[in-house]
């Protein structure tokens, strides 16, 4: 099922009203859809590189708009939307974590994990759950958004289909690289944070969440 749909929505890359479909999918990953809209809009890019950099910025802005969406289910609705919501991602068992973590590091931390993979939703959700300040949650989507997207168009934008040809060829290097930039953000975190390794052991063991 989900590959049917990962190829449903690379189809909406060849549709006249594309950037509307970029717009759209960018919106609901942000709170609830599970494909991500960076290969779409990759896809995109590729296609018309001249335009990537706004494509990107279109996928930034629905993002961040979606990420409200995010941010209300968990502030208003997560007893009753938010969990059926976590549940059917299978992001159950990542919500106390995710709670742990923002709670430690805060606004740092949802830099960070926001231009990372670990889903954006999870964190609007979070963030929400938690009644995080609206303007740093504003400012924090803003930042990560635009890190995760503008990386993709900048690239197309420069260097088009080379690009593409580099990734197909090293693509276990590539993902390599990408793991490590992943790997030193927690560790910049961390190091924001300070008192890290309590923090992260509480973090990675926590399976609860206690009540708001």
């Amino acid at each position: 099922m989900l590959r049917s749909l990962y190829e449903w929505t690379m189809e909406k890359a060849a549709h006249r009203h594309a950037v509307w479909w970029l717009a759209m999918f960018s919106f609901i990953e942000a709170s609830f859809f599970p494909i991500p809209p960076h290969p779409l809009l990759g896809l995109m890019c590729l296609a018309e590189p001249k335009k990537a950099i706004r494509f990107a910025a279109v996928a930034t802005i629905a993002s961040v708009l979606g990420g409200l969406l995010g941010y209300a289910i968990g502030w208003g609705l997560y007893d009753t939307v938010g969990t059926q919501l976590l549940a059917a991602l299978g992001l159950t068992q990542s919500f106390p974590q995710a709670v742990c973590y923002l709670n430690e590091y805060g606004f740092w931390l949802f830099v960070a994990k926001g231009a990372t993979p670990i889903p954006f939703k999870l964190l609007t959700i979070t963030a929400g759950f938690m009644g995080m300040n609206l303007a740093l949650f504003l400012v924090g989507s803003l930042v990560s958004r635009a890190i995760s997207f503008m990386i993709v168009g900048v690239l197309f934008r420069f260097f088009g289909a080379p690009i593409k040809r580099f990734i197909d060829k090293y693509l276990g290097l590539v993902t390599a690289g990408f793991v490590v930039l992943v790997i030193a953000g927690f560790a910049a975190v961390t190091l924001l944070g300070g008192g890290g390794e309590d923090a992260a052991h509480k973090c990675s063991a926590a399976t609860a969440v206690s009540g708001r």
